[in-house]
């Protein structure tokens, strides 16, 4: 849960511009905890030559390999895109798991594993308004990815090259990609968290 008015332990926020698309920012000012939810927040921002600037946090210390993960959200409108995902925690890549893409939607999402030397992809979209409230997760075993949506599996994959067997860490984000032809925001906009509950395998 997000109580208080700060990150709980073990949440750091990112900064600075992503490796794929260097006319993107993350800043530290743009993630903030209030009213027992977490904001993930796009905006112009001065500070950054009135550009596009969003955030994401990571769980960067408390790697797994293999368990779930469950995140309850909604976005408040398109435009960046607001990611859920685990990625490396020796932050070689790929391998990557998004579990929840929307791409700068509104009316869908994807779920994608990136995997192998020439990152090959696996990709599956799923059509869901994703202004409401819905509980996103991945349940990651050696055997199989199962991505859930309000407690139902919406698709899964069993191909064992497919499947990261490496610790991984939870991220949450923002990205805009004003600047490779994309979505971009045309108001300030955010993805709302109110809790995440993860699993370790057994």
């Amino acid at each position: 849960n997000f109580p208080g008015d700060r990150l709980p332990t073990g949440w750091t926020r990112y900064r600075g511009q992503p490796l794929d698309d260097p006319g993107a920012e993350f800043a530290t000012a743009h993630v903030s905890v209030s009213g027992g939810v977490l904001r993930i927040n796009t905006w112009r921002d001065p500070a950054f030559q009135n550009r596009w600037v969003t955030g994401g946090v990571c769980q960067c210390a408390t790697p797994q390999t293999y368990g779930a993960y469950f995140v309850r959200s909604r976005v408040t409108g398109g435009g960046a895109s607001s990611v859920q995902l685990s990625r490396p925690a020796s932050n070689t890549w790929p391998p990557e798991l998004d579990f929840n893409e929307n791409a700068g939607l509104i009316n869908s999402t994807s779920s994608t594993v990136h995997f192998g030397p020439t990152n090959q992809v696996d990709q599956r979209t799923l059509f869901i308004n994703m202004t409401k409230w819905h509980t996103w997760g991945v349940i990651w075993t050696p055997k199989s990815i199962k991505y859930i949506v309000d407690g139902v599996v919406w698709g899964s994959i069993s191909t064992a090259a497919e499947i990261p067997n490496i610790p991984m860490r939870l991220d949450l984000q923002q990205q805009t990609w004003c600047q490779q032809d994309r979505l971009c925001p045309s108001v300030p906009v955010s993805m709302i968290v109110n809790w995440v509950a993860e699993y370790q395998a057994t």
